[in-house]
């Protein structure tokens, strides 16, 4: 009973303790509403709990001593924005002040020098900008320092970094802050957490961190530490998380009385070579791995009994030619792992431990050199989910078990051939492209109820696109393109209501494109029925795709008039007409339609006609929008650059052949599809194909028809245009001097038209345009010679009447027709031109230097991870939410470099 009353004294005794002993002095709660006044929020609701009528020290965010001194602060995430005001000054008693996850928008203060007995600082995720203030290695009680996702620029201050109760510090995603780790003195054994990752750090690390005893947790990842790693950073003995991935280390690796605590362990993107280390597997508590990205040339699994808790290795992009050296009886002792990534080795043959592995949910063995047939033991693991032999050189496929669970089979990029196998009942995601496929059976549809995605692009398939695949009642994205399909369209492909993308491309399909039928529910985002043999007139019920953003029915042989019933569609970004037999003019003056979101639009090639009105221009609000970006790089011919930006997101490498030339580009996270549709288009004078349609390109395309007319002066409202030809029609007038407007545009063909006058001067202030041709019209003058037009050969000017300007004398072919021309190109007209050599060596010189840049990347692996990295770091320092989207599973990222 005395314990009873004991335990219920002590209860009402902790209930009763603060407001008996934390009553707010008065002073402390002024200088709290004081404080409230002074900060700036931008929701007007927060710390309403803070009024004079309440206990200062019951507020929110307020801690207080027994006797009432206000000694904590905790104001994260509260909506303040502005500066930190002085009135913190007032609290010099503070052990803890967080102002984390806020919009605060100042340099720290130099008045937080007072806060000399301050325990912990919070400043996270922040627009704080500045110097991290060197009075904070004064702080002698500091405990914890959390400094992450800021401003912040400069050097760290190394003296912080040997606060000897110092145990946090967190420096993350401060892209542009620099510094080096100090020398760890022998006593200073308080440090647990230090983060780093994604700074401006860089240096060799200490070989006194091994004195850091303490230390659990360390993420130098993402920054520019070079050297060797210290062998003692393994013998942490707490240390359970290390990643020192994407910097530039060196060296091989050396293990010596390894922690048996080391959890996690990412060394990923660096320059670490040799073989890997036996030692490796006395980290007995290891439970991932990712040695990926490296140079890396054997690892030898003598060991693997060891490593029991080991669930997730990656070694890929390594050149790993041999994996395990056990006896067949020791197979079994492998570990029973849950993700094996081996992409981009020189394996030659699938491991044959993983006969074994009954727990595998994830196994890529993509680009290994593989050759032969797929084993079907590979089927036999019950938790198989993914499964990425992509880019090797098998041959021959056989089902997989009718009991087997795999959800993504990508097998793209191989030698299969002969009849398509059936799929496995839960198959989500199946990517069979580029491979020697023959047939589709014609029961497909009945093995694909389950599937979101399904490719066969790019086979050899002949014969009819089978009924049956409209059972796949659950499909978003189908790709057939590039094939040798025939026959009719099957009226139901339209018709499946969570279709988002169909691309038929480049097959010998047949028909009339009227019986391409859309149903009012209709998912359809994408349809590319582009490079065909289809005939009629564009279905009106094309009007019911609403949320159509890209239409490819180009290369085909329809006749009809401009198809207005498509303006009513407001999502529209790209529509391909071109190489039909479209008729009349594009005015659609009964249409009340807009495309504020049209970026591409081709009519090239048709038979159009008749004047083209300045009002139709007026509602393509995307060409419009102004942009200070520099030139595309898809403008190059080459799209890899911007294409690896985009892939960031791949799930599967796709770099098989060192170029891209893939016609779609998708992703599959196991819960949602990601897809990205190309287009073949012409600028600079070459066709060429736009691998990934990024938001920034835009195209006019009205070439080889029968436009008249001037040309309307509100085109040079279109201030993001990149590419504009109208060549080979029947324009005339002057060229508008409004085009100087187009402040981007890269590539202007106004060629084979009847447009006179002269050159607009003011088309030298477009900086960006890299190819003109004014060729074959009837134009007079001097030829502009400031900034771009010094460069552009005399060819960009012949055929016209008058032009002056050297080489170009007054021409004298004017009243000569244009000479014939091959595949929509002019061959040389004469043999008496003046060479610039100015020029040719400027081209020399530019492709020499390009070529030894290009070189290097390609052929040193050193340098192309160096610039993959730097290129990584840039955008995450211009577009820091790209932060919240993929660092978190930045060890199972790999950039795309095909």
């Amino acid at each position: 009973m005395k314990t009873l009353l004991h335990y219920l004294f002590l209860l009402c005794f902790n209930i009763l303790r603060p407001a008996v002993h934390s009553q707010c002095i008065n002073d402390q709660q002024q200088s709290l509403l004081h404080l409230k006044k002074s900060l700036q929020f931008d929701q007007p609701s927060s710390l309403i709990s803070w009024n004079s009528s309440t206990d200062c020290c019951s507020w929110v965010g307020v801690t207080c001593t027994s006797d009432g001194h206000v000694v904590g602060l905790d104001l994260s995430s509260k909506t303040i924005s502005g500066p930190i005001p002085g009135s913190f000054a007032n609290f010099s008693n503070l052990r803890v002040l967080d102002l984390s996850r806020n919009n605060i928008s100042s340099p720290i203060p130099g008045s937080f020098a007072s806060f000399s007995n301050l325990r912990v600082l919070g400043l996270s995720w922040n627009n704080i900008s500045g110097t991290v203030p060197r009075f904070f290695a004064n702080f002698s009680k500091l405990t914890s320092l959390r400094l992450s996702g800021c401003r912040l620029n400069g050097t760290f201050p190394n003296e912080i970094f040997q606060v000897p109760t110092l145990e946090t510090v967190y420096l993350g995603s401060n892209y542009e802050l620099g510094g080096s780790l100090p020398e760890f003195p022998k006593n200073n054994g308080s440090l647990r957490s230090l983060i780093l990752r994604q700074t401006n750090f860089s240096g060799s690390l200490p070989e006194s961190i091994g004195n850091l005893k303490m230390l659990s947790t360390i993420d130098l990842s993402n920054c520019s530490f070079h050297g060797s790693i210290p062998s003692l950073l393994f013998s942490l003995p707490l240390l359970s998380q290390l990643n020192l991935s994407h910097n530039q280390f060196s060296g091989e690796l050396a293990f010596s009385n390894v922690s048996s605590n080391l959890v996690t362990l990412d060394l990923s993107f660096n320059n670490l070579e040799g073989q890997i280390s036996v030692s490796i597997f006395n980290f007995q508590g290891l439970q991932s791995l990712n040695l990926s990205s490296n140079n890396f040339t054997a690892f030898l699994f003598n060991g693997p009994q060891q490593l029991k808790n080991l669930t997730n290795i990656d070694l890929s992009y390594n050149s790993l030619l041999s994996l395990y050296n056990g006896t067949d009886s020791s197979y079994s002792s492998f570990p029973q792992i849950d993700s094996l990534n081996l992409a981009a080795n020189k394996l030659g043959t699938i491991p044959y431990f993983l006969r074994d592995q009954f727990a595998l949910s994830s196994v890529d063995l993509s680009e290994n050199h593989i050759r032969g047939k797929i084993p079907d033991w590979i089927w036999s693991s019950n938790q198989l989910s993914t499964l990425n032999l992509s880019c090797n050189y098998l041959v021959a496929l056989d089902a997989p078990l009718p009991n087997s669970t795999v959800e993504t089979v990508d097998l793209h990029s191989n030698q299969l051939q002969g009849k398509i196998p059936t799929f496995p009942p839960y198959a989500k995601y199946l990517d069979y492209s580029r491979n020697n496929f023959s047939s589709i059976p014609l029961n497909i549809g009945d093995f694909l109820t389950k599937t979101l995605f399904f490719s066969l692009s790019k086979n050899n398939l002949h014969g009819l696109i089978p009924a049956s695949i409209c059972n796949a009642s659950n499909l978003q994205i189908l790709n057939l393109s590039n094939n040798s399909l025939s026959g009719m369209i099957p009226q139901c492909l339209t018709a499946m209501r969570h279709l988002s993308v169909l691309n038929l491309a480049r097959n010998n399909l047949t028909g009339s494109i009227s019986n391409v039928e859309v149903t009012e529910d209709s998912s359809l985002q994408i349809l590319d029925i582009g490079g065909n043999q289809l005939d009629g007139k564009v279905p009106k019920s094309l009007a019911k795709c609403t949320m159509l953003e890209v239409l490819n029915i180009g290369n085909n042989n329809i006749t009809d008039s401009f198809p207005c019933l498509l303006k009513n569609i407001s999502t529209l970004r790209v529509l391909i007409l071109r190489s039909n037999n479209f008729y009349g003019g594009i005015e659609c003056l009964n249409t009340n339609g807009t495309w504020p979101e049209l970026q591409i639009i081709d009519l090239a090639h048709n038979n159009f006609s008749g004047e083209i009105q300045g009002i139709l221009w007026r509602t393509w609000r995307k060409m419009m929008a102004t942009e200070n970006g520099s030139p595309s790089t898809i403008l190059s011919g080459n799209a890899v650059s911007s294409y690896a930006i985009e892939s960031c997101k791949q799930p599967f490498n796709r770099r098989c052949y060192g170029r891209v030339d893939d016609r779609a580009s998708y992703a599959y996270d196991g819960s949602s599809l990601e897809y990205g549709v190309s287009v073949i288009v012409t600028s600079k004078g070459f066709e060429m194909e736009l691998v990934k349609i990024i938001s920034i390109f835009t195209l006019i395309d009205f070439s080889s028809n029968n436009f008249s007319g001037p040309i309307p002066k509100e085109m040079g409202e279109f201030k993001s245009l990149r590419v504009l030809n109208l060549s080979r029609n029947a324009f005339t007038g002057e060229i508008p001097s409004s085009f100087s407007n187009m402040r981007v545009l890269e590539s202007l063909d106004l060629s084979q038209n009847k447009l006179s006058g002269c050159i607009p001067p003011q088309l030298a202030e477009l900086t960006f345009l890299s190819f003109l041709d004014l060729s074959y019209n009837q134009l007079v003058g001097k030829i502009p010679t400031s900034n771009q037009f010094s460069t552009f050969p005399p060819s960009s000017f012949t055929g016209n009447k008058g032009l002056q300007r050297f080489p170009l004398t007054v021409d004298n072919k004017a009243g000569f027709p244009p000479p014939s021309t091959v595949n929509g190109r002019s061959p040389d007209s004469g043999h008496h031109h003046e060479v610039n050599w100015d020029l040719i060596s400027a081209e020399i010189g530019f492709i020499v230097g390009f070529g030894v840049a290009v070189g290097s990347l390609v052929l040193c692996k050193r340098w192309s991870k160096w610039y993959y990295r730097a290129m990584y770091n840039i955008l995450l320092k211009i577009f820091p939410q790209l932060e919240e989207r993929i660092g978190i599973h930045r060890k199972h990222v790999h950039i795309n470099q095909r």
